[in-house]
């Protein structure tokens, strides 16, 4: 478990796929604006359980870890973050990814729940690189990720589909300064 003041972040086990089908349910039309389109199965109890499964395999080849964000207090489950992808050899990076209860916006916990994803990457992991990618209008996302220490490196054109239109997504990345060649 990696926490801080407000929130704790670790890894998503199956118990809580109740959790996080309650957390899509909750957030379905908002997520949508920010996601590819999900079929129906997704918002089941055994498609939540299906897709925690594939990502505890995931973490166990060191192909990606996805992570619950939970409030420190209460112990909810308001959100996910994801670095997957993970590239070992020559590259030594990954790809993050998250989402929120649309409820906890502006509450920070976002900015905290990166810089802890962040530094389990670089410390644990020791990883050199992580990328993330944002649709330009998406300013709130992109302002996590800068008071993270992320900066802008370009615009990748009509690089995802997002509820089923092809968008352009801003690049950002935060490189380990720290990073160990011989660990």
């Amino acid at each position: 478990m990696l926490t801080n003041q407000s929130i704790d972040i670790h890894l998503l086990e199956t118990t809580h796929a109740e959790d996080l089908l309650k957390l899509e349910l909750n957030n379905k039309s908002f997520f949508q604006l920010y996601t590819p389109l999900r079929n129906e199965k997704f918002y089941t109890l055994e498609g939540q359980w299906e897709r925690i499964k594939k990502s505890i395999l995931y973490a166990k080849e060191d192909a990606g870890y996805s992570f619950g964000i939970f409030l420190r207090d209460s112990k909810k489950l308001i959100g996910n973050i994801t670095l997957s992808e993970v590239v070992r050899s020559d590259l030594q990076s990954c790809w993050l990814g998250y989402y929120l209860d649309k409820q906890q916006n502006g509450n920070g916990y976002m900015t905290e729940a990166v810089k802890l994803a962040v530094n389990y990457a670089f410390k644990e992991l020791n990883l050199h690189r992580i990328e993330a990618g944002v649709m330009p209008h998406n300013k709130g996302s992109i302002k996590v990720l800068e008071k993270a220490g992320f900066h802008k490196e370009g615009i990748a054109k009509e690089n995802v589909r997002i509820n089923g239109k092809w968008e352009d997504h801003q690049t950002l990345a935060i490189i380990n300064s720290e990073y160990d060649i011989n660990p």
